[in-house]
């Protein structure tokens, strides 16, 4: 193992004390500021990213770079967009966009399994993930509706 330089030993215990070179970190502003709550579809489809992307490196070199590219920007784009719904005040756009996404993702997941690129355990791990994520895109979708409606209602 090699020591650090004397040049550094004694910067490196103020870093981590939060007061070199005089700067002081006031974390207490950061721990006291409300999080957005992240949903249960965006929690869902961020698991399912987890596995796809080292399950899309086990495809055929020949596959790898076009369908496994393919399904892989699918699966980014409805994580982009749920995330998306998070923040934005118009989700059903949004929701929309992740619902199609989802349908797609089934059917290329599909093709690769029928093509012999994911084993049938694999497959179906997949088709109930997304399955999960789509009525949970529902769910979310369904509340929103009624969020609008209201609102509409109360305009009028």
């Amino acid at each position: 193992m090699v020591a650090a330089p004397s040049c550094f030993a004694a910067v490196l215990p103020d870093i981590w004390a939060g007061t070199a070179a005089g700067f002081a970190f006031d974390m207490s502003a950061a721990r006291e500021t409300p999080q957005r709550q992240i949903g249960p579809a965006l929690e869902a489809m961020n698991g399912f990213v987890r596995w796809l992307i080292p399950t899309l490196e086990k495809f055929p070199r020949t596959q790898k770079f076009l369908l496994g590219d393919r399904i892989q920007a699918s699966a980014l784009d409805v994580l982009e967009r749920l995330i998306e719904a998070t923040y934005d005040r118009d989700r059903a756009h949004a929701l929309r966009a992740a619902n199609l996404g989802v349908e797609k993702l089934r059917h290329l997941i599909r093709l690769a399994f029928d093509l012999r690129y994911l084993d049938e355990r694999r497959y179906e791990y997949a088709a109930r993930e997304l399955d999960a994520i789509g009525r949970r895109i529902g769910q979310w979708s369904k509340v929103h509706g009624r969020k609008s409606d209201a609102a509409d209602a109360e305009a009028a």
